[in-house]
């Protein structure tokens, strides 16, 4: 098994074990150390959950509601908002569906110049494999290709140097991290560059500095004189106008059903618990849809393993099980031989599986295809109009709505 998939076992009962290690320090804990960065067996101050919950084998209400039998809403203020952003964010793509597009078109673009252009594909390479002047950037390279992790701060430093001291274009940035993450998705890994070269808000960027990084790596980094001295935002296409939240649909329960299981939700419980008994179970991974490039194995092998997981948690619930290609010709051959009246699956967010449930559901002779949205995301997602500071005044509300709601 690979460095990552040991430090992140790709179960739920891994998922449920660091939760619960964690939350004993979710509080002032969390909030004091959360911006400290001490190397890859040094993240002692965040939850490292991120995984988990990215896959969903914990979703994000359950992680509050845990952190909350604990400590105060406000003893856990840094927290809570923490695991809001990854929802704040997911609900502004779902209303701007088009930014996921034009930066898929982007990246490709930017990838025939690496092919073309040898002094870009030259820094782009020393970026990737850590091999720059910058002690600091490449040890977090290697941690991210080795590990699948990196701490958020490290993050953001990792993104202003790419950009602003590098001058490497920021789409290949945010691929480099998909194709690593275990916990890289379309909406905050792509917002979340874009943030830091001054797109998604325009005008304002973050710029690394070397005395935070001394400061919250303790002194392992001090880049003196080799970052850039400011961050000019850059420019891009303005952010499209808001759209409709997709609907959401409900099942009919005395369907003849097949549901799909995917990795954007692996706690398929609250569609299961909707009243329906699939026949047929299609269990897809469509990570590999994330960039034109490979992605590292250890992405690939969490996603299909945590799958599996899921699979023999819930297998007496899911009828005949099979594992199609993410491809809409293996699930219509699926739909067909298994003779459904609907097809449900708990709802994906944009990007390559929605790509994928949209392709299959616009195909001629296929039955609707019912895509189930969690309370949680109906709840939260319409208030992503603008930036995370009116959203993070919604969060009280939220929270006093998931009281007693189930989390399953």
């Amino acid at each position: 098994m690979s460095d990552s998939l040991t430090r992140f076992p790709p179960t739920r009962t891994a998922a449920l074990e660091r939760l619960q290690a964690f939350v004993p320090k979710a509080g002032r804990d969390y909030a004091a150390r959360r911006n400290y960065d001490l190397g890859r067996d040094g993240h002692d101050g965040v939850s490292t959950l991120s995984p988990y919950i990215r896959a969903r084998l914990i979703p994000e209400e359950e992680v509050l509601a845990a952190t909350l039998s604990r400590h105060s809403a406000s003893a856990a203020e840094k927290f809570v908002q923490e695991v809001f952003w990854r929802t704040y964010w997911k609900g502004w793509l779902e209303m701007r569906p088009s930014v996921w597009t034009q930066y898929q078109g982007a990246v490709k673009r930017c990838l025939d110049e690496v092919q073309t252009q040898s002094g870009l594909r030259d820094r782009w390479e020393a970026a990737c494999l850590g091999e720059t002047d910058i002690d600091c950037f490449n040890a977090w390279a290697k941690e991210l290709v080795e590990t699948g992790y990196l701490h958020n701060h490290a993050r953001m430093w990792f993104a202003s140097i790419w950009i602003f001291t590098l001058r490497l274009p920021w789409k290949l940035g945010a691929d480099f991290f998909l194709r690593h993450l275990l916990d890289g998705d379309p909406a905050s890994n792509t917002l979340g560059w874009r943030w830091v070269a001054g797109i998604q808000t325009p005008g304002k960027t973050y710029l690394a500095r070397t005395s935070n990084i001394s400061k919250y790596t303790e002194g392992r980094f001090a880049p003196k004189w080799q970052l850039a001295g400011e961050a000019i935002a850059l420019s891009g296409p303005q952010n499209p106008p808001l759209s409709p939240l997709p609907a959401a649909d409900l099942p009919i329960s005395s369907a003849r059903t097949g549901l799909i299981l995917h990795d954007e939700d692996m706690s398929p419980g609250f569609v299961l618990d909707a009243g329906i008994s699939p026949v047929a179970t299609a269990c897809i991974v469509g990570r590999g849809g994330l960039s034109p490039l490979s992605l590292a194995p250890h992405v690939s092998d969490f996603a299909l393993r945590a799958l599996q997981d899921t699979e023999a948690r819930f297998g007496a619930r899911l009828g005949n099980v099979t594992w199609p290609e993410s491809t809409v010709t293996e699930l219509a051959s699926w739909a067909q031989d298994a003779e459904l009246d609907q097809i449900v699956t708990p709802y994906a967010p944009v990007g390559p599986v929605a790509d994928v449930l949209g392709a299959l559901a616009r195909t001629p002779g296929m039955p609707p295809v019912r895509m189930i949205r969690r309370s949680f995301d109906d709840r939260a997602w319409p208030h992503a109009t603008h930036g995370f500071f009116r959203f993070k005044e919604k969060i009280p509300g939220l929270l006093e709505q998931m009281r007693g709601l189930s989390i399953a």
